[in-house]
C-alpha cells in the first residue's frame, strides 16, 4: 500500500477541517477497504489512539477491514424483508457461494453481507448486488442473480430489462419538476440538476430510467469526485440523510411523482442508489 496516498488524503482533509470519518471514508474509497497500515498512519498523523481509530472503523457498517470481492452481495434482513422470507434468501446465498455473511469467496469474486435495511422495504425481500436492486426475491431466483452478476449486471437492455423503468422526479425542497423534456437520454426526458465539483459549476442531466447510469454534463467530472447537487430552480442543495450502501457518501434525494423517493450517490463512478416507493 503506497503510504504517500494516505498522507495526501490526510493533508487534504486537514486543510478542509474534516474529521476522522471523512478520512477513513476516502481511504476506503481508494482501496476498497481500510488497510491496517493505513489505520496506523491515520492514528499517528491525527494524534489519535490506534484503538479509537479501529473503534470507528469497526462501528460503521460501511467500513471494512478486509478486502472485498469483485462483487458485493447484500441481503436485507430487516423486518419487512424478514417476514417475507429473507432469511431463506440469505441462507441460499450462503449455500450457493459457499461462504457465510461477512466472508469473501476464495477466488475473491463475491463478498456476502446481511444488512438491516436497504431503503426499499415495499419491495422486499431485497437483494442488492453492486448497487443493482433485485426485488421480491425468491429462493429459486438466487442462482439466476449470481449468474447475471458473473455475466455483467451493467450490460442491460433498456427496452426489455424489467429492472429498468422511467421515473418522474421533483425537487424535495421546492417541489418543482426536475424533468427536462428538451433533452432526452435513453429516449426519455432527462433529469436536470446543477452541480459543483472541484471548483467547477454547471449543469448535469441524468437518465430518468431507473437502472441506467447514462449522464451528460457541462464539464468533465473526474473519477471519484464527489459532486454537490443543487435544484436549478430554488438553488437549494440536494442532500439527504442516508449514506450510499457502497461507498458511504451522503446520498442525493429526489422525490418521485406519485409517491416515493429515489436516492443516488454523488460520487463519480459509484453506482450506489436507493429506491423507496412505500406509501
Amino acid at each position: 500500500m503506497p503510504s504517500e496516498t494516505v498522507y495526501r488524503i490526510l493533508d487534504k482533509h486537514r486543510a478542509e477541517g474534516d474529521g476522522l470519518i471523512s478520512v477513513l471514508d476516502e481511504i476506503q474509497g481508494r482501496y476498497g477497504y481500510l488497510p491496517a497500515d493505513a489505520l496506523k498512519i491515520v492514528a499517528q498523523e491525527m494524534n489519535r489512539p490506534l484503538v479509537e481509530v479501529y473503534g470507528v472503523a469497526t462501528f460503521y457498517r460501511a467500513f471494512s477491514l478486509q478486502p472485498r470481492g469483485q462483487h458485493l452481495v447484500s441481503c436485507c434482513l430487516g423486518t419487512a424483508c424478514h417476514v417475507r422470507g429473507a432469511p431463506n434468501i440469505a441462507e441460499e446465498m450462503q449455500h450457493q457461494l459457499g461462504v457465510k455473511s461477512g466472508q469473501t469467496t476464495p477466488d475473491n469474486e463475491f463478498t456476502l453481507e446481511t444488512v438491516n435495511c436497504l431503503g426499499a422495504c415495499a419491495l422486499g425481500p431485497v437483494v442488492v448486488v453492486d448497487g443493482h436492486y433485485f426485488s421480491n426475491v425468491k429462493k429459486q431466483k438466487v442462482k439466476e442473480i449470481l449468474a447475471r452478476t458473473r455475466e455483467g449486471l451493467d450490460k442491460i437492455e433498456l427496452t426489455t430489462d424489467q429492472r429498468v423503468f422511467p421515473l418522474e422526479v421533483h425537487c424535495p425542497r421546492c417541489n418543482h419538476s426536475l424533468m427536462d423534456p428538451k433533452h432526452l437520454i435513453d429516449g426519455y426526458p432527462a433529469i436536470r440538476v446543477t452541480i459543483t465539483c472541484e471548483g467547477q459549476h454547471g449543469w448535469m442531466t441524468l437518465s430518468s430510467l431507473y437502472g441506467s447510469y447514462n449522464v451528460a454534463s457541462e464539464f468533465v467530472i473526474p473519477p471519484d469526485c464527489i459532486a454537490q447537487f443543487f435544484c436549478p430552480y430554488c438553488h437549494s442543495e440536494l442532500i439527504g440523510i442516508s449514506n450510499c450502501p457502497i461507498c458511504s457518501v451522503t446520498m442525493v434525494p429526489l422525490i418521485i411523482r406519485g409517491g416515493g423517493l429515489v436516492q443516488i450517490c454523488p460520487r463519480r463512478g459509484c453506482k450506489g442508489h436507493l429506491l423507496d416507493v412505500s406509501e
